[in-house]
């Protein structure tokens, strides 16, 4: 009775071990706008799996359970320190710049379901409604390609939208050819070379507002003098998973 006692801590542990990362995992490809999120708790809970591993060998060796996990400790503590150091870069350029008047939007894609724009992009057609209503100087190079359970490209689902919705047609070009945000810039720079403009002059960029610093980044990095426009992401829950996710996304742009 006293061993099945000592057991039984454990045996829930590893049960509801087992349960979350089954619940997570799967909610991560059912909920997709949250998908990062769930990740997140996944590779908390097989954290937490390692520390109790660690415990369990520490009771055959107590001098290697505590290297092991003085390293496992080490590795996590700089993780979360290099992930707070992006979050704080990719936070303070969240903002559209004060000097973001440019002859030239690039409005950066995002999901189309069918031929109707997502959340994520209505709210960037949203913003760059309001940026050429402010700028009617302006010319809009709307950018993005056409990706799985899209039946249109992303560049005609925003020419549409926006045409729709007050702007004139002379005022929009598609670029519809690409399918990452480095092709999105590129891209659009030979198009506004192509149609006159300088792409190494001053351009504004518009996308969610987690995503400027990358983009802006990689715009600078082609050359271009890049300002970033913001659209606000409005629901709070999907906005931290964004920026948890682009943590990542920056990360892999400085490592590659």
């Amino acid at each position: 009775m006293k061993n099945k006692k000592k057991r039984l801590p454990a045996a829930l542990f590893w049960r509801a071990e087992a349960i979350l990362m089954v619940v997570f995992a799967v909610s991560s490809r059912i909920m997709i706008g949250y998908k990062t999120i769930f990740l997140a708790l996944l590779a908390i809970t097989f954290l937490a799996a390692l520390y109790r591993l660690i415990s369990v060998y520490a009771k055959k060796n107590v001098k290697g359970a505590k290297v092991l996990k003085s390293v496992l400790t080490s590795l996590v503590c700089l993780g979360l320190a290099f992930f707070a150091v992006i979050e704080v870069i990719v936070i303070s350029a969240a903002h559209t710049a004060r000097d973001a008047e440019a002859p030239y939007l690039v409005v950066l894609g995002a999901g189309v379901n069918g031929t109707s724009p997502s959340l994520a992009l209505e709210y960037r057609l949203e913003a760059a409604k309001a940026y050429l209503d402010e700028y009617p100087e302006a010319t809009a190079v709307v950018s993005g390609g056409q990706g799985e359970g899209e039946n249109i490209s992303e560049a005609e689902c925003m020419r549409s939208w926006l045409a729709k919705n007050g702007i004139s047609e002379d005022r929009i070009i598609m670029e519809d050819k690409s399918t990452s945000t480095y092709e999105n810039l590129k891209n659009s720079l030979e198009i506004i070379k192509n149609s006159g403009g300088d792409p190494e002059g001053k351009i504004a960029v518009l996308s969610g507002e987690y995503h400027l610093y990358r983009a802006t980044y990689m715009a600078r990095e082609l050359g271009a003098d890049a300002a970033g426009v913001a659209a606000h992401t409005g629901l709070p829950v999907l906005m931290v998973n964004y920026f948890i996710r682009e943590a990542f996304g920056v990360a892999a742009m400085w490592l590659l």
